[in-house]
């Protein structure tokens, strides 16, 4: 059993607990695996339990109401009450759907998300496993929600649920590109594919974050939020869904608990983006304080872990302000924002940022003097 990784760190919890001591040896392992796979499913309801609550709350706020409010206080247990009413719900299959790929859409979608997590670290042991590819690998994951996505709209032999697929699927194929410019270019600055390593990389007070790295890298930064708001069908990019015009887009036909997944994935997707923008750019579960950052032990661990839950959320915010603000945008100037805005701007930072790289390695702004004794 490795020492340095999470796995182990979650076996030295369980060997501290009565109960496993009193198993078998040869069941540890599975109790390893067990707790393991527990952790991000935990944490993805979690997620999508408050990001219910919090999409509630602040979409009243911005419309100058008051939102849920009688179960819990200020309505807190509105969202878990809903759950229970989904369960007790009938799940309804069309009669002339394709039944097993009705059954599988949500499981995909909710299993694409739960594979995300295992790459998310949220310090420095505290990650599933730390892939020497894990930029990659998420950007890679993520595009099995997408699949169930696209498997709902068809299966549902419903012509509106069937567009919502198509422009899911045609806004993939687009926002994929400027996407993966952004990656690339945070992996020319890092000079590495391991998420832990993008995030050590950028210790050190703030300025050493990516997003401060050289003058180009806000536009990238721009341009990953807007491009992980199209792939995640948020708005104005809620062209799959769209209620004003598809009913409710590939979701059209679900009903109980089958509905609920596809929400309880949309916003664990929406956490891990949210984090996402965090570790590439803004430090990750670095503070930016060196004080901070440097506190050994529970108290440091905790510190860490919520600076990168509170960035995470931060964008979380940000997400559902521009829902509740901004308008659904047409298809045509989705592909216009994409392929002649986002791709190209991108692809000129991206270049500036290997050139900056290939002149001033290292500090970014700091190797020009303009901070000196701000390093790491």
């Amino acid at each position: 059993m490795p020492e340095t990784t999470t796995g182990a760190l979650i076996y030295q919890i369980l060997e501290l607990l009565p109960f496993l001591k009193e198993l078998p040896e040869f069941l540890h392992i599975p109790m390893l695996m067990f707790v393991t796979g527990l952790i991000p499913v935990t944490v993805i309801s979690l997620v999508g339990l408050v990001g219910v609550y919090m999409e509630r709350k602040v979409s009243a706020f911005m419309q100058i109401r008051l939102g849920p409010m009688e179960y819990g206080p200020w309505g807190t247990l509105q969202t878990l009450a809903d759950g229970i009413k989904l369960m007790g719900k009938e799940d309804i299959i069309p009669r002339e759907a394709d039944k097993p790929l009705f059954i599988l859409a949500p499981i995909a979608a909710f299993v694409g998300v739960f594979l995300l997590f295992i790459a998310i670290p949220f310090d420095r042991d505290i990650i599933v496993v730390d892939l020497n590819v894990g930029i990659f690998y998420l950007a890679a994951v993520a595009s099995i929600e997408v699949v169930g996505i696209i498997m709902a709209g068809w299966a549902s032999n419903n012509k509106w649920s069937l567009l919502g697929a198509m422009r899911e699927a045609a806004q993939v194929v687009a926002y994929e590109i400027p996407v993966g410019i952004c990656l690339v270019t945070v992996v020319i600055v890092s000079g590495s594919f391991s998420m832990v390593d993008i995030v050590e990389e950028q210790k050190g007070l703030f300025l050493n974050w990516f997003i401060f790295r050289n003058p180009v890298m806000w536009v990238v930064f721009i341009a990953f939020i807007i491009a992980s708001l199209a792939e995640l069908k948020r708005a104005p990019f809620d062209l799959p869904e769209a209620e004003s015009e598809l009913v409710s887009g590939f979701h059209t036909e679900y009903s109980g608990m089958r509905f609920s997944i596809f929400f309880i994935a949309e916003y664990g997707a929406m956490f891990v983006a949210s984090a996402l923008i965090a570790i590439l750019f803004l430090g990750g579960y670095y503070t930016g304080i060196p004080f901070l950052d440097n506190i050994d032990g529970i108290l440091g661990i905790l510190i860490r872990v919520g600076a990168l839950f509170g960035k995470a959320f931060a964008f979380l915010f940000l997400q559902m302000w521009i829902r509740w603000t901004l308008p659904r945008i047409r298809l045509d100037q989705m592909f216009y924002l994409c392929y002649k805005v986002l791709v190209p701007f991108g692809f000129v930072a991206m270049i500036i940022t290997a050139f900056w790289q290939m002149v001033l390695p290292g500090d970014g702004f700091m190797s020009l003097g303009w901070a000196p004794g701000l390093g790491k």
